[in-house]
């Protein structure tokens, strides 16, 4: 399997290349040259196996390691989670069920993924025979950085750099990263929103004078954002586990379309969500869900991505999003793979923040939009708790109420339904606890303590683990200082 890039049709690389390098030189992503499409006599074959033997089995489709390789990855990866499937399905109604993405090491769907690129990416490092220590340049509006940080925590010759923007993430995401312990990890927090952060790390990758100062220091640069393929495949693989769970259970028949709801920012979720669909899995909707910054959301229902309005500080912080890094390798997809389309694209979203694609070729994708606002996801989480016993995070709390929503417009009541779960609600205490009593608790761990005395749901250890823990990271900078301070860092 060779990769090309999104805005360079003549690039073309091993997938080794493709994890270590991140991202293209030209600010392009990476992308498959071609997707493996599986028959349903192929799903009939995996519909038993266990999460770690299906990873093995999809990913070996993508990587260039062989398949005892990635087992072995995958045995290691996953073996550190808290739940025997990895990623269970939790079923609410007849016709409704949660995938629950957040029973890793930082309680976030993150975790899924970078829990294996570390092996993937110090793997490829041998393979390309890359003999510097790389660097990995992380940009989170709060899940992806507490993961990664944990993920590569003293992983051989590599360092890494989380930016984070200050005021754009809970207590809990912050303290979490602030915390982190390790001899080769680092966090500085930004003084602006996690595009702001986002488009300084592409900064970086796109510096040639940057690159050669980090390579006279002995680092080549990797990210291990969503925009690193190594990141995203192994996301692909929940959404074919989900399916299987329902056919292992008897709940649908292979062959048999659902519908997946995702809570997404950054697109990288919801896209490998896509990429399934185009693999062969049997998928009726993508239900693509915002918050108040609902780009996404206009963008699916109008054609035109503009993120040239109000930036709006959430209860839902992981989608405070208005770039949506992915949403590029949708693009190549869906114009017949046109480099040059997708490029022209992004310099317009550059340089005018927007552009506009015609709908009937945004039809082609099968992706419907929603958003919900703070109030609405209030709602969700108090409401689904007195029906359904469940605590939603605030997140998923946005993916449910979007897909009541759908329910209401589309009368799709005959489909069965995942909801893509991202995170615990102890990620998020004060807004869930205060969406369920009712009362304002400001105080993160008061606020734990009282959503476990209401919900009876056990404090997960990497929050409870976290009083005792020192803070390690306190800088904040503006944006024209990240460099001097990943340079201070390293």
């Amino acid at each position: 399997m060779l990769y090309t890039c999104t805005r360079d049709g003549s690039v073309s690389v091993t997938a080794s290349q493709a994890i270590v390098n991140g991202i293209s030189k030209d600010g392009g992503l990476y992308v498959p040259s071609s997707f493996p499409k599986l028959s349903e006599d192929d799903l009939s074959a995996l519909v038993d196996l266990d999460y770690k033997s299906l990873a093995t089995e999809i990913l070996s489709n993508f990587l260039d390691f062989d398949k005892d390789e990635i087992a072995t990855f995958c045995e290691e990866a996953y073996s550190r989670f808290t739940h025997e499937e990895v990623c269970p399905v939790v079923k609410t109604d007849d016709l409704t069920y949660i995938l629950e993405l957040f029973h890793g090491q930082t309680i976030a769907f993150k975790d899924v993924a970078l829990s294996l690129l570390p092996h993937l990416l110090t793997a490829s490092m041998k393979k390309t025979g890359c003999d510097k220590k790389v660097l990995i340049l992380v940009a989170t509006s709060g899940d992806t950085g507490k993961a990664a940080l944990e993920g590569f925590k003293d992983v051989k010759d590599t360092r890494i750099v989380v930016i984070y923007p200050e005021d754009g993430v809970s207590e809990m995401q912050k303290l979490q990263m602030r915390t982190q312990e390790g001899d080769n990890v680092g966090v500085i927090g930004l003084n602006g929103n996690f595009d702001d952060a986002q488009s300084a790390v592409k900064r970086i990758f796109c510096d040639e004078a940057l690159q050669n100062e980090f390579d006279k220091r002995g680092y080549v640069l990797s990210s291990a954002n969503s925009i690193n393929w190594g990141r995203l495949a192994p996301q692909i693989v929940y959404y074919f586990y989900a399916y299987l769970n329902l056919a292992r259970r008897g709940d649908i028949q292979i062959g048999d379309k659902i519908n997946f709801v995702v809570p997404s920012g950054n697109f990288g979720n919801i896209l490998a969500g896509y990429y399934a669909k185009k693999m062969g899995l049997p998928v009726n909707k993508l239900i693509c869900a915002s918050n108040s910054n609902k780009v996404l959301c206009d963008f699916f229902e109008t054609g035109v991505y503009d993120r040239n309005r109000e930036f709006f500080k959430t209860i839902s912080p992981s989608m405070d999003i208005l770039i949506s890094s992915n949403l590029e390798r949708l693009l190549f997809d869906i114009s017949g793979c046109d480099a040059t389309f997708v490029k022209g694209k992004m310099d317009d979203l550059k340089y005018k923040g927007r552009y506009e694609i015609p709908v009937e070729m945004l039809e082609k994708a099968g992706i419907v939009g929603g958003f919900a606002d703070e109030a609405d996801t209030r709602m969700a989480i108090d409401c689904f708790f007195d029906s359904n016993n469940y605590v939603l995070d605030t997140h998923t709390a946005v993916a449910m109420t979007v897909y009541n929503n759908y329910l209401v417009e589309t009368s799709d009541y005959d489909t069965p339904t995942v909801i893509v779960s991202t995170a615990s609600p102890y990620k998020f205490p004060v807004d869930v606890y205060n969406a369920l009593a009712h009362e304002n608790v400001d105080e993160a761990y008061l606020a734990a303590r009282k959503l476990k005395a209401i919900s009876g749901v056990e404090i997960p250890e990497a929050i409870s683990s976290l009083v005792l823990k020192e803070i390690r990271f306190n800088t904040v900078v503006d944006t024209d200082k990240i460099e001097e301070a990943i340079f201070d860092l390293i």
